[in-house]
């Protein structure tokens, strides 16, 4: 008998993480990969495996106790010959599920088909790395792609062209842009009070700081990623990676070119920002969302080309800033796609707000000069010209599917750059498998996340399927909108027969403390079994209320049930309950005609 020590292991980038859980005493007998302790960081919980079979002698630490590499967790009597720690040889194999073609019912995301049937990988080829599970492109959905099949005892390599983890969203995009919209929302807020009898002096706004705190932002979730890569023993590799073969991916990175083996790949190469033939995109003055983000500086005058989510969402962080914005769409909507009464309330504020919104409206040209950006328009309200400081282009994003020699492996690229999948994430190649925004719409993070669920699970050999019946969608506007499912929009154009229920907020009591009453619930429902099957929402926090009707809509509920269900007094939640309430016809908080039976 020896009595050792088990201490705290790498646990990535983190110290004096908290321990919220233990789960032995002193007496107890563990064996290899048992759970000993549980500890939270910022970024995520993670449970401290046994690396001996014993008996505990000696418990060092306590529920509450902060911990870092290297810390006493506890001591150990081991018998001779007990079993040592689990090794590679351990670990499940790795290899492509085969299925039997059969699917779950439910519609794949758009832009996605059905691909061959799988067959089982070759063998990976020889390269200065070799993955089981090879990953490129650490985005949401690739670092869940990564992080899953770690989980799942692959054998990892995670290549990204980027210094930091995180890809366009935690970097350029969903964080960073939502830190300068909560900025915006507090100038707003600070303006809004105004009316009800507390005022504040004009906002005195330090761009190095504003900046550096969206920077610090970032920085805290890139590193929380990265700590998580770590601890899962997932290997990194910064560079440009494209393929050089159906099992070799070669890495341009700042020491040469470095090829990784792999017997099984996740393509998650993202997308990047649109582009205008007929824009300077070489003058400094033109920017994408990327630069909008970098805040290079406060201009005059913007113009917004695309009235779309990204575009509105960047001019209203400009617009609080002191900028006098303009934004140009080419359809008749802002937000094309969703229902017009959803939108109205968001095009009525900003119209109030901004110096001009041209709906029908495209940009022909653009010359660039001393004095400014003179751009040429042709819309039924628009001039024919005006000058501009600065323009953000924000027409949509287009897939990368073309940059990364996905021909040399075989994989089938559109003339879009999207790569089509079926339900299991793969490509035309039964090992080659592909997520996020190079698959098609929608393009959207949390989608990206679910898909790379997927992608892990059957590399790993599981017989996972991507089956969401909705994704919703948010635009972090103010107000908010938010929407899932049917529209009515699509509903009548697909000749449903459906009913809904709205509730407007300025019936709402929350709406109405928040000094808002501009928003609106609206659900939508299959008129046979009342069934709810979609749900359009603006209004403060929309995209938070949004989740209670996708899981509506995904555990089929119908109105009864969201209507019967008790909501808390006063939350904008009620709105919801609200709605299917008057498509009932069993709401008191209105009155409404009663329904003929």
């Amino acid at each position: 008998m020896s009595v050792q020590e088990v201490r705290v292991p790498d646990i990535g980038d983190f110290s004096e993480v908290s321990i919220i859980e233990i789960h032995v005493a002193a007496g107890d007998a563990i064996t290899v990969d048992d759970p000993i302790i549980t500890l939270e960081s910022d970024k995520a919980t993670m449970d401290v495996p046994a690396e001996l079979t014993g008996t505990v002698t000696v418990l060092s630490v306590a529920v509450g106790d902060t911990v870092s590499q290297g810390d006493v967790i506890l001591s150990v009597e081991v018998a001779e010959g007990a079993a040592a720690p689990a090794t590679e040889a351990a670990k499940p194999a790795v290899t492509a599920a085969a299925t039997d073609g059969a699917q779950p019912a439910g519609s794949a995301p758009s832009g996605t088909v059905a691909a061959p049937a799988p067959a089982p990988p070759p063998a990976g080829r020889a390269g200065d790395f070799q993955a089981e599970v090879l990953v490129l492109g650490s985005g949401p959905g690739g670092y869940a792609a990564a992080f899953r099949a770690a989980d799942l005892g692959a054998k990892v390599v995670l290549v990204e062209r980027y210094p930091t983890l995180g890809g366009v969203c935690l970097n350029v995009g969903c964080i960073p842009s939502k830190a300068l919209l909560h900025a915006a929302k507090v100038i707003a807020e600070t303006k809004e009070m105004a009316e009800n009898g507390i005022s504040f002096g004009p906002p005195s706004i330090e761009v190095d700081k504003l900046r550096g705190w969206k920077d610090g932002v970032v920085t805290r979730l890139t590193g929380g990623v990265s700590g998580l890569a770590k601890r899962r023993n997932v290997e990194i590799i910064t560079g440009v990676g494209r393929f050089s073969s159906p099992n070799t991916l070669d890495v341009e990175t700042d020491d040469g070119t470095r090829t990784v083996g792999f017997d099984n790949a996740i393509i998650a190469a993202g997308s990047e920002s649109a582009k205008l033939p007929f824009i300077p995109h070489d003058d400094p003055r033109v920017i994408t969302s990327t630069g909008a983000l970098e805040l290079p500086q406060i201009p005059e005058r913007m113009l917004v080309v695309g009235g779309g989510i990204i575009g509105l969402e960047m001019a209203a962080v400009y617009h609080q800033l002191g900028t006098r914005v303009t934004v140009v769409e080419l359809l008749d909507q802002l937000i094309p796609g969703t229902d017009a009464d959803i939108i109205a309330p968001l095009h009525k504020m900003i119209t109030k707000q901004y110096e001009n919104i041209f709906l029908r409206t495209k940009v022909t040209a653009v010359d660039a000069n001393d004095p400014g950006l003179t751009v040429h328009f042709d819309g039924p309200k628009a001039p024919e010209t005006d000058t501009f400081d600065q323009i953000l282009v924000a027409v949509g994003r287009q897939p990368n599917g073309a940059a990364i020699g996905a021909d040399r492996a075989g994989v089938i690229v559109d003339s879009r750059g999207f790569i089509s999948v079926d339900k299991q994430q793969r490509t035309n190649v039964p090992h080659i498998f592909a997520i996020g925004d190079i698959v098609g719409q929608p393009m959207l993070a949390h989608k990206a996340t679910h898909e790379g669920h997927v992608a892990a699970e059957v590399a790993c050999g599981q017989k996972s399927y991507f089956d969401a019946r909705v994704i919703p969608s948010v635009a972090y506007t103010d107000p908010e909108v938010a929407w899932v499912g049917v529209t009515e929009n699509e509903a009548k154009a697909a000749g449903v027969a459906y009913g809904k229920g709205s509730f407007p907020w300025a019936a709402s009591g929350r709406s109405l403390s928040l000094g808002r009453s501009e928003g609106l619930t609206k659900l939508i429902f299959d008129q046979a079994t009342e069934r709810v099957i979609g749900c359009g929402i603006v209004g403060p926090s929309a995209g938070d209320l949004i989740a209670e009707v996708a899981l509506a809509i995904e555990m089929g509920a119908d109105a009864a049930d969201i209507a019967l269900t008790v909501h808390p007094h006063p939350t904008l939640s009620e709105t919801v309950g609200f709605s299917a309430e008057a498509f009932e016809g069993t709401i008191t908080d209105l009155y409404m005609p009663k329904k003929k039976k």
